[in-house]
């Protein structure tokens, strides 16, 4: 590892012998210390640099320069989020933790997060090996770091593109991205009731955004065979929306399987933009087409 092994921490701070600040501590001290130290880093807070809620260029160059950022999303803090969507942009590693039973916002629920129950050894001992697990594997290179944000910047270069390959796979990323904001929306209303619409209406929401999605990829159908792991994705898709009725309780599973599922029909931008000069010699997409053999 180089010079720098800080492994810097956004969490809520709270105000001295506050709850807040009590439970932060203990993840700290319990959690996030023993995990980074077993990578050999060393976790430093960001209230051992700055007060408390103020956000110093000291800290952002932390988020920046740091090699391994964890973020504590416990009580929805709007200064983590702030400087969890720095790290975000950054496309470099991060950890996102929050205290067990406790809902995501919807717009990063798709990133793998780890839950933990501070009063509960066990949960303690397995998230701790859960961010040890994530670390090593994001310093391996072994998963590829990517982000809300980091899709959309992704998806601009190829909406730039003066290659009509990569503009129609803007068109697709674009359809997906409509359909995962859709849930991502309807995930926030779960919070607030008044605001939820009947199920039937939401299902009819999500089939539209989904008939875009088709819409987009029938230019690809023309000119290139289509994976059939995206149509069977497709299929299971529309079933599990077709699921809603009037009877249904809409649920915060119900709609995370629903972004898994859109997850899936997501394409990996970084494979294509690397490997395009050579399919486009063959008019083949690898993002389409794959031996279904070895599936």
């Amino acid at each position: 590892m180089g010079e720098n092994n800080t492994c810097f921490v956004i969490a809520p701070i709270g105000s001295p012998n506050s709850d807040i600040r009590k439970r932060s501590d203990k993840i700290l001290r319990y959690v996030i210390q023993p995990a980074a130290e077993q990578l050999g880093f060393e976790a430093i807070r960001a209230d051992k640099i700055s007060e408390p809620g103020i956000i110093t260029s000291q800290m952002i160059q932390h988020i920046i320069g740091d090699p391994m950022v964890v973020a504590d999303l416990t009580g929805w803090n709007p200064n983590v989020f702030y400087e969890l969507a720095i790290r975000h942009a950054l496309r470099k590693p991060y950890v996102q933790i929050i205290r067990r039973g406790e809902h995501l916002p919807f717009d990063v629920s798709s990133v793998r997060t780890v839950e933990v129950d501070i009063t509960d050894l066990d949960d303690v001992e397995a998230a701790k090996n859960e961010i040890c697990r994530q670390m090593r594997s994001m310093m391996k290179n072994e998963i590829e770091i990517d982000s809300p944000i980091s899709v959309a910047i992704d998806l601009e270069v190829l909406r730039l593109s003066g290659n009509p390959e990569k503009r129609q796979i803007a068109d697709v990323l674009s359809s997906i991205n409509e359909l995962r904001q859709e849930i991502q929306k309807l995930g926030n209303r779960l919070t607030d009731p008044k605001s939820l619409m009947p199920p039937s209406y939401i299902k009819e929401v999500l089939l539209k955004e989904v008939g875009l999605f088709e819409d987009s990829i029938t230019p690809m159908k023309n000119k290139y065979i289509i994976n059939n792991k995206i149509n069977k994705t497709l299929d299971q898709l529309k079933n599990h929306l077709l699921s809603v009725d009037n009877s249904n309780k809409l649920d915060f599973d119900w709609l995370k399987k629903a972004q898994n599922l859109v997850s899936e029909l997501d394409i990996d931008i970084k494979n294509y933009m690397t490997s395009l000069d050579f399919y486009s010699q063959c008019n083949i997409l690898d993002f389409f087409v794959k031996d279904d053999a070895t599936e």
